[in-house]
């Protein structure tokens, strides 16, 4: 069974997320499916076929992210260091091009968001950057085309 890696930060929120689906939307969804019941014939309830939906959903994304909590591998990004980028580093690069600056954190392919700067471990540019340091330019090959990076800093927390 792969491990899938994590910060602590998203192994904290898949728990949150776990605990209202199960605890919020299960039973609103019960209660849905009992109401649409309530209205008679099934076969052409929309309300029922919608809550059913809903019902089925849900217990795919509980079971999902059950999933994902039991093979979790939680980095402590706290306890991290040094100067070589690695999971879990906060990295700033500008690009050679535009000196267009950006900071990623790299984090765990369930947690990335590339709108609040966190990129997955198994993205492109993520790959590009591993074991890298601080002065080093990598090429990254990305949908759009190549792109030339310099890694600016390397930071922890």
């Amino acid at each position: 069974m792969e491990k899938v890696p994590m910060t602590a930060a998203g192994y904290s929120a898949m728990m949150d997320e776990v605990k209202h689906l199960k605890a919020v939307e299960r039973p609103r969804i019960i209660r849905a499916i009992e109401e649409a019941r309530s209205h008679g014939d099934l076969s052409e309830n929309a309300e029922y076929h919608a809550a059913k939906e809903a019902q089925g959903w849900n217990e795919a994304r509980v079971a999902e992210l059950e999933d994902k909590i039991s093979r979790a591998d939680v980095i402590d990004v706290s306890k991290l260091s040094g100067d070589t980028v690695m999971f879990g580093a906060k990295v700033t690069l500008v690009d050679e091009d535009t000196e267009a600056k950006v900071v990623y954190q790299i984090v765990g392919d369930v947690e990335a968001d590339v709108k609040k700067g966190r990129i997955s471990i198994s993205s492109p540019i993520s790959r590009a950057i591993i074991g890298k340091k601080k002065g080093d330019s990598v090429e990254v090959m990305t949908p759009g085309g190549g792109k030339s990076y310099e890694i600016q800093k390397v930071s922890w927390g």
